[in-house]
């Protein structure tokens, strides 16, 4: 199975969740997404996959989520995007991906789901 982690390797979760797959003989390829931010059709990609909206991958707690008015209700999911790919730590994390499957690993457990 090929599984692919979209990892922040400062993160508890992030850390957990590699871990998890890893104790599972899971050898994911690893995505440093702060490293290599994503593209906007990376990003569309994995919203596909996870089955969600744009503004479900923001990180509300991050300083420029304010600052740039991602919490505006006016913000369109073009500027939502658009704003992920200019600011990678604004991405919820980790995302893991496995075949046309992907969750969010908080808790790391939810992982789970992919890998039955």
């Amino acid at each position: 199975m090929n599984v692919k982690i979209y990892h922040n390797p400062k993160c508890t979760k992030s850390r957990e969740t590699l871990k998890l797959l890893e104790a599972r003989g899971i050898d994911p390829v690893v995505v440093e997404y702060l490293k290599h931010p994503l593209t906007k059709s990376e990003i569309e990609n994995l919203l596909v996959l996870l089955n969600m909206a744009p503004r479900e991958l923001l990180r509300t707690k991050e300083d420029d989520y304010k600052k740039l008015g991602l919490d505006n209700p006016a913000v369109t999911d073009k500027m939502i995007i658009a704003a992920l790919t200019k600011h990678p730590k604004l991405l919820e994390r980790p995302i893991v991906v496995a075949g046309r499957k992907a969750v969010i690993g908080r808790p790391p457990e939810n992982v789970l789901s992919l890998l039955k």
